[in-house]
């Protein structure tokens, strides 16, 4: 079977408005074969213990940094680095005495979604190379931002959907290609995770050692509440986009990548909360719907807590139409096809992929084209929830213009693209 090549993987995930020229990289220095790429590590109650993980593991890369702006979660990170490694990291609570250290080469961002953009703005404009999590952005406007951040400063983004630098995967979207299932008119996401009742704590006094500040960062300001530190901001619209735009992400991206399509041009979105009367303000169950009329293609997308059904023993995943069969997609990894009527089996694969690896090769060669997951495909896939959410909030259904990333008649809709910046952590549109 062919393998499917880096190049035409961005091809297929760049159409119309997307479509950007991507030059090599002029680099802030040249690597050798052999040189250490020296990474700094921002935030790690969560996601970032496994991009220091991650980026240990592989041969010639150190984590030289790790910042938190929670003072013990810093320190005991870097005492438990220390001994694990045998090195002494830097450290800092603020991200920006590591972006001006000459000696950090990239950094690795694992915020809450509401610092993403600007922490790598930030970075760009510090000459560092980015891998960043996923959600790519907070909000819409903020992808086509971190874009431009990433060509002015001539910088490496990785946006942090492993599932681009799977083995299987790949393989998948070159079956979804050459027709195994025939003409794949739509894609199915679907998040069903346990998002139990997290009640309400109300504000409380800010716990010795955290910088309430810096944690909000661009956000509104906000009284302190154990409902947000350190995981449940995922669930609130200041700081996260809900399970659509959190682990909805990785299905979302898988979508357009399957469908060779970009951002659709309608989209409609229900949901709420119905089971917990809890503080969350993002919605429990969330349907929502992308049409692409003019390539006959559609997107649907389900949220669910447990308890419920599994959908073709999918709990996490995707599943893809065609007219003579589907596959299946189970998490990051492993694909299933199913052909004609009878649904007989088709070929499968289970095989992972290191995609910390994909964008330390990226920063070694200066050759953006290597990356899997470049920050224009991020864009797309946050953008997407950010649309479904935007029509969730306003309860109707928006028409939208992929080619100039605007709804279409709609000021109230447009307005919801981007948000206030808390001064002096403003983002700019001019990089």
């Amino acid at each position: 079977m062919k393998k499917i090549k880096r190049r035409e993987v961005l091809k297929s995930v760049l159409p119309g408005a997307l479509a950007l020229t991507m030059p090599t990289i002029i680099p802030a220095r040249a690597f050798g074969a052999n040189e250490r790429v020296r990474v700094a590590v921002i935030g790690f109650n969560s996601r970032g213990k496994d991009h220091i993980s991650n980026f240990m593991k592989l041969a010639n890369v150190e984590v030289a940094g790790l910042c938190d702006v929670d003072k013990k979660v810093l320190q005991s990170t870097a005492a438990d680095f220390e001994k694990k490694y045998g090195k002494k990291p830097k450290i800092a609570q603020d991200m920006r005495t590591l972006f001006d250290d000459k000696d950090i080469d990239a950094v690795s961002i694992a915020t809450p979604n509401h610092w993403h953009a600007l922490a790598t703005v930030w970075a760009c404009q510090a000459g560092k190379d980015v891998y960043v999590e996923k959600p790519a952005s907070h909000d819409f406007n903020e992808g086509r931002i971190m874009i431009r951040a990433a060509e002015k400063y001539q910088r490496i983004v990785q946006n942090g959907i492993q599932l681009r630098s799977s083995a299987a995967i790949q393989e998948a979207i070159q079956h979804l290609r050459n027709g195994l299932i025939g003409n794949v008119y739509m894609a199915r996401g679907v998040v069903f995770k346990w998002r139990p009742d997290i009640g309400d704590k109300g504000n409380s006094p800010v716990p010795e050692g955290l910088d309430w500040n810096l944690w909000q960062g661009p956000a509104a300001e906000r009284p302190f509440s154990e409902n947000y530190v350190h995981y449940n901001w995922h669930w609130f619209w200041d700081y996260g986009n809900g399970d659509i735009g959190n682990q909805g992400a990785h299905e979302i991206d898988l979508c357009t990548w399957g469908l060779d399509v970009g951002f659709p041009d309608e989209v409609s979105c229900t949901g709420g909360k119905f089971l917990w009367k809890d503080c969350k303000e993002t919605p429990e169950v969330l349907s929502a719907t992308f049409k692409y009329p003019k390539a006959g293609k559609l997107i649907q997308f389900e949220v669910r807590p447990w308890m419920t059904n599994r959908e073709d023993e999918l709990e996490v995943g995707n599943i893809f139409y065609g007219d003579k069969g589907y596959m299946t997609v189970n998490w990051y990894d492993d694909y299933k096809t199913f052909l004609g009527q009878k649904r007989e089996p088709g070929p499968s694969r289970k095989a992972g992929g290191d995609h910390y690896l994909n964008f330390i090769e990226a920063v070694r060669s200066r050759d953006k084209s290597k990356l899997n997951g470049p920050i224009e495909t991020g864009h797309v896939s946050a953008g997407i929830s950010h649309l479904a959410n935007i029509s969730y909030r306003l309860d109707r259904s928006l028409k939208f213009d992929p080619k100039n990333e605007k709804f279409i008649d709609d000021a109230e809709a447009n307005q919801m693209l981007s948000r206030k910046y808390r001064a002096p952590f403003e983002l700019s549109e001019k990089i």
